[in-house]
């Protein structure tokens, strides 16, 4: 009953509807897992910040994806999967002409939150300790699919009014650079691990000549799914 509450728990939060990938995980879950591969749902809060020539605020957003761990040797795992719907960017960012005059009156003096949508893959080499603390570290690579730049206003109450304006034109598409991260395997064979993921970007975001990395910081929920029925199947046949 706990691991169905948190996967209806992750699913729903922030998200109206599931997408096809996240559904046949579920479906398929027991038949992806096996002794030396788990598989699972991974969901949390992520914090990031756009670094370079000029100083934002930090946006925080919710990720949600699956992963896979797959057992090298012993207690090392190499680790990837998909962040599927996770948004990174900035905030407290100036407002900048539109070219529409109209536009430009209602939102002077107001903020932008820069939204980029990417698909991400990390690849970690991770290592489990016999306490079930692991430690990771290796890379992640983006595609961006949709980048927006949100215009806010203050009208009648704060940020009641919104401009969203696509700049994906202004930014490449591919983002990679370093990640590391520490969990903890609450149960070592079929339980949901808990940790934090950094990622430091050193791929520039902008086709111009402006200046900025992607930096995220995750805190995740790692959730097996049918880890503990594949393993009942791997015994019953022996």
């Amino acid at each position: 009953m706990l691991r169905a509450a948190l996967i209806l728990l992750i699913l729903g939060i922030g998200f109206q509807t599931a997408n096809s990938q996240i559904l046949i995980s579920l479906l398929l879950g027991d038949k992806l897992n096996s002794p030396n591969l788990e598989f699972g749902l991974e969901g949390g809060l992520n914090w990031s910040n756009i670094k370079g020539g000029e100083d934002f605020n930090v946006a925080r957003d919710f990720h949600l994806g699956f992963y896979f761990d797959f057992r090298l040797k012993n207690e090392w795992y190499f680790h990837t999967g998909v962040r599927v719907k996770t948004s990174v960017g900035a905030e407290g960012i100036p407002v900048y002409p539109t070219g529409d005059a109209d536009i430009d009156i209602v939102f002077a003096g107001g903020e932008v939150h820069r939204k980029f949508n990417y698909f991400y893959v990390p690849a970690t080499i991770k290592h489990r300790f016999n306490n079930s603390i692991y430690l990771e570290g290796g890379f992640q690579t983006g595609l961006l699919y949709r980048a927006t730049d949100i215009f806010t206003q203050s009208t009648f109450d704060k940020d009641d009014t919104e401009f969203r304006l696509d700049v994906g034109d202004e930014y490449n598409r591919i983002d990679f650079g370093l990640a590391a991260g520490v969990g903890y395997k609450i149960m070592k064979n079929t339980g949901m691990s808990v940790g934090v993921f950094y990622y430091h970007g050193i791929v520039d975001l902008y086709k111009d000549q402006r200046v900025g990395y992607n930096r995220s910081t995750y805190v995740y929920i790692f959730i097996p799914i049918g880890r503990g029925k594949a393993a009942e199947k791997a015994e019953a046949k022996e």
